[in-house]
């Protein structure tokens, strides 16, 4: 039997971390007054899910936004809800803190007793269609555009969006570069924003790639925040993905 191919996972674990050294680089002022970037402190539970899923070329690619404070910035997995990480994806690691903490938004890593909505939603949406981890994954893969967590004084979560104009710029210099390599690597059909936002990154990022051709669409974001996402969870992104799926002449 021969020896799996690791070129993907490893030019996936050398793209992350040259994600987390741009990122690191960037200085924010107000309104952010903690940030918090999980491919340092947590990057032991980002390389487990990198090595564990991060195997070969993707039909699907599905963008989020940026971590939750109860999610990825404690797992290191993107829409990383505790309990879908260890109980569906069968990942734990030690996770670390990062130097400056919100007493209101401590990292507890897989001790963390708060589960994220959002993360609970979308994998568990993938676990009804799919069934296992592995079959979800070796059609597609879940990645954030960026991989940073803000806050403000008060513990309040900044998204890129609120950003300063210039801080803005300088995050999507870095994400954007960061996600032309993950469409590169992967090679995906079907490009999936959860949400607006990560389908305009995605679209941005396709027209970098004008030789590939891409179907891209997006899924409703699974946000408690969402009023829509509370009513219609999980019918209204199930059709989505559906409907998406069949115009990229893709099998569930």
């Amino acid at each position: 039997m021969s020896a799996p191919d690791t070129s993907v996972t490893d030019a996936l674990l050398d793209a992350a971390r040259e994600l987390s050294t741009a990122v690191n680089a960037l200085t924010f002022d107000s309104p952010v007054a903690y940030t918090y970037n999980p491919l340092d402190y947590a990057w032991a539970g980002h390389e487990a899910y990198i090595r564990r899923f991060g195997t070969g070329h993707k039909d699907i690619l599905c963008l989020g936004m940026n971590p939750g404070p109860f999610g990825m910035a404690q797992t290191g997995v993107p829409f990383g809800e505790i309990t879908a990480v260890t109980l569906w994806m069968g990942i734990t690691a030690p996770i670390g803190q990062p130097k400056a903490m919100h007493p209101k938004r401590p990292v507890q890593g897989f001790a963390c007793p708060r589960s994220e909505v959002s993360g609970r939603r979308l994998w568990g949406l993938f676990e009804e269609m799919y069934g296992s981890a592995d079959n979800f994954f070796a059609k597609a893969y879940v990645a954030n555009y960026c991989p940073l967590i803000w806050m403000s004084e008060s513990g309040a979560n900044i998204t890129p969006d609120k950003l300063p104009r210039e801080q803005q710029a300088a995050v999507d210099a870095a994400c954007q570069r960061h996600l032309v390599r993950l469409l590169e690597i992967l090679q995906p059909k079907l490009l999936i924003g959860v949400g607006k936002y990560a389908l305009d990154q995605l679209t941005l990022a396709a027209k970098q790639l004008p030789e590939q051709h891409f179907t891209l669409g997006t899924i409703l974001h699974p946000s408690p925040a969402s009023p829509i996402a509370n009513k219609c969870w999980p019918d209204k992104p199930r059709a989505q993905l559906l409907d998406l799926l069949q115009q990229a002449g893709l099998d569930k």
